[in-house]
């Protein structure tokens, strides 16, 4: 009888296959090779998506664009199905892009395949059921997030988050700051059961796409090593640590002084109610009580601006000619057609500022409702920082029009805020002369109650969602973990006693809305680094908190480089481009602080600090 050979595939390992010789009697493990991926079908696959996708976003960003300029129900549902037909999409795309994963591919071809993959927050699994339902989390833990309100006894109405905040902002009654922050975290109980449910979803959805858990696509995003994103945010962190400490420790004992030991320990965690914000994130509402002596920075802009009789139109100018000053095109005439500056009488709208690229060529606009006042002035100049750079890349490829990393995009608009410095203003007439070094010790220490008080807290979110993708982090010790975190990076301690009743991390709108925290981080770091390597550029030899690059051909020429790139390079070479390092470096911090950092040791040489 002839033998007859049949090869069975058993199990399945990496690059092998368990072989089975019936008749002969044979069986072992061969290596098999990878299978080839088609580079003309992936090449095919990507330009057709792109194509998708490009219309998809257009056609989101106007119904979101209406909805947020004129918010009825019914813009309010156009919105929401535009969402709903590009999250389906880029689903569905990811998915698919899945299967050209291999070694064969060329680089830019690669990172094309990974950007479109790592391009959602949430990926859900391909059951169309589970689907729906990772929709409707993520929508009812907004929605929940949206609604909150806290009631306080015997009040005639209830609050929500905006009322709170202002609340924050000006009282410094210890038993009412008490009350709202502890009834503003009751408001997040119910998303608790919700994210649970969340994370098993969008953890099973990355996992079929490859990844290991949610957290693991987020850090693909930005083409490191496994483990390689995480460890460089700790070394950024270690380099800003002892200022934070420092600016820390002076707060601490300024509260102290004001409201008593008993409230404030003297060598402990701050109370995190006690800081001017609901999430001790920026403690700029403090500022009042933790000033020098001396008084603050010397000139107050709002008064200037309305002594020069600036309108909101006029406000935005000053912004345009920053940039053109650098070398920048002025902005279209759509621009300033389409724009948002002021607030309807007539309608509902979104008032936060927000900076839009509708058709993700020269549609620029931004949306917010100016008021004639320092801090619009700055959010002005920000918010062009992100139009200038969607003008800039508009040429690239539809997958590369975006920022080298999500951090560089914040990175930029801040980077220009820090260039309207005095000597920025008295060159645009609005300042006659440029107050004496003296008083920079204030103008410092109410940017490091924004910027420095901020590092930690922008680091931790994410390090606590990444630690709950893994499961390091298990459902029973959600909350418990946030505060160890919170009191490990900030010193803060809860403003009372929690447990795993309560859902803190809840309260943060990043955390139910599923937006990833570490952009802000970088963000923070980049600006600084931008910003000395700018004003390097330009020839600029003072402090460098006084440097302005306004005017300066080279640094204008650096700035257009870098940011024409877009996400066509990896996020290293677009630093390059403008830094002349591949490195992120948050020293440029410790430089632009340097007085102020001086002036800290001198404050705090009889305090113990630390915590």
């Amino acid at each position: 009888m002839k033998s007859l050979i049949a090869i069975i595939p058993v199990v399945r390992f990496p690059r092998c296959w368990l072989v089975v010789l019936l008749a002969a009697g044979l069986g072992g493990c061969a290596p098999l090779a990878e299978p080839r991926v088609d580079e003309a079908e992936a090449r095919a696959f990507i330009a057709d998506a792109e194509a998708r996708l490009l219309e998809l976003w257009i056609a989101a960003g106007r119904a979101d664009w209406v909805r947020s300029t004129y918010i009825t129900g019914d813009t309010n549902a156009l919105a929401a199905a535009a969402n709903a037909e590009l999250m389906a999409a880029t689903t569905e795309l990811s998915a698919a892009a899945a299967r050209f994963d291999g070694p064969d591919l060329p680089p830019e071809l690669a990172r094309k395949l990974n950007l479109l993959k790592t391009s959602l927050s949430a990926v859900a699994p391909s059951e169309p059921a589970l689907q729906r339902e990772l929709a409707e989390i993520i929508a009812e833990m907004e929605g929940i997030y949206g609604r909150g309100t806290y009631c306080p006894a015997g009040a005639d109405e209830c609050l929500d988050l905006t009322a709170m905040e202002r609340l924050f902002a000006s009282v410094r009654d210890t038993d009412e700051l008490l009350e709202t922050w502890t009834g503003w975290r009751e408001a997040a109980l119910p998303i608790r059961p919700l994210y649970e449910r969340f994370v098993e979803l969008s953890n099973a959805g990355a996992r079929e796409l490859g990844f290991d858990d949610l957290g693991a696509l987020w850090r693909a995003r930005y083409e490191m090593p496994p483990g390689a994103l995480a460890a460089e945010l700790e070394r950024l962190w270690s380099q800003v640590r002892p200022l934070y400490e420092a600016l820390h420790c002076h707060v601490r004992a300024e509260l102290g002084a004001e409201l008593g030991t008993a409230v404030v320990p003297p060598d402990g965690p701050i109370p995190a109610h006690l800081l001017g914000n609901m999430w001790g994130q920026s403690w700029t509402n403090v500022h009042e009580t933790v000033a020098p002596r001396s008084g603050g920075r010397g000139y107050d802009l709002t008064r200037l601006l309305q002594r020069a009789r600036v309108d909101e139109v006029e406000m935005v100018r000053y912004g345009e000619r920053f940039f053109s000053s650098l070398g920048f095109e002025p902005l279209p005439a759509t621009f300033w057609d389409r724009s948002l500056f002021v607030r309807p009488a007539d309608r509902d709208v979104v008032c936060h500022a927000s900076a839009w690229n509708l058709d993700f060529e020269s549609d620029v606009r931004i949306k917010m409702c100016i008021g004639v006042n320092d801090e619009d002035f700055v959010t002005i100049h920000h918010e062009l920082g992100h139009n200038y750079y969607q003008r800039a890349y508009s040429g690239q490829d539809p997958l590369y029009r975006d920022s080298a990393n999500d951090g560089f995009h914040e990175g930029i608009g801040d980077t220009i805020s820090l260039s309207i410095t005095p000597e920025y203003l008295v060159r645009v007439g609005l300042l006659d002369r440029a107050p004496d070094a003296d008083r920079d010790i204030g103008l410092l220490l109410q940017r490091a109650l924004d910027k420095v008080a901020f590092l930690p807290f922008g680091l931790l979110v994410d390090q606590w969602r990444w630690q709950v993708f893994s499961g390091a982090i298990p459902p029973d010790r959600y909350n418990t973990a946030w505060w160890e975190l919170r009191e490990r990076y900030q010193g803060l301690r809860p403003a009372r006693p929690r447990d795993e009743r309560q859902f803190d991390p809840g309260a943060k709108y990043h955390v139910p809305a599923n937006t990833p925290y570490t952009r802000y981080f970088i963000a923070h770091i980049l600006q600084f680094q931008f910003h000395r390597a700018l004003c390097e550029a330009s020839g600029f030899s003072g402090p460098l908190h006084r440097c302005s690059i306004f005017e300066s051909e080279e640094a204008g020429r650096r700035l257009r480089t870098m940011l024409r790139m877009g996400a066509s390079r990896p996020w290293p070479e677009a630093l390059e481009t403008i830094a002349g390092t591949r490195e992120m470096d948050a020293t440029a911090i410790l430089d632009y602080f340097a007085p102020l950092a001086a002036w800290l040791e001198e404050q705090n040489a009889e305090r113990t600090c630390g915590w």
